[in-house]
């Protein structure tokens, strides 16, 4: 995987290794086509090789990962009781006053 920019300006594509963040005139290539690339006549290819110890997740990558499957692993908080509709007329309901729930009136 590569990120694509051009500039325009000095008629120049520059492929390197994926963008953290999108920008405008970039695109994201897989393998396949980042190998086959080409550009317009008059146009420099410049190919940037990432650094291999980059290429591995980052610290902060696996730290972040491990956060959200604590947040996944939480169990989810209970709902609040929803009281009990005692009529309905259309899409509105008629709700029991919330001391009556106790009491055992239905």
């Amino acid at each position: 995987m590569a990120t694509l920019t051009y500039v325009y300006a000095d008629s120049t594509a520059v492929l390197g290794p994926l963008a953290t963040y999108a920008e405008p005139h970039c695109y994201d290539l897989c393998a396949e086509h980042s190998e086959r690339l080409t550009v317009p006549r008059g146009w420099e290819v410049i190919r940037l090789a990432p650094d291999p110890s980059q290429l591995g997740p980052s610290s902060d990558d696996l730290l972040a990962l491990a956060d959200a499957v604590r947040e996944a692993a939480r169990p989810s908080p209970v709902p609040a009781a929803v009281p009990a509709a005692v009529g309905r007329r259309g899409h509105l309901r008629v709700l029991k006053a919330p001391d009556a729930l106790g009491s055992g009136e239905r």
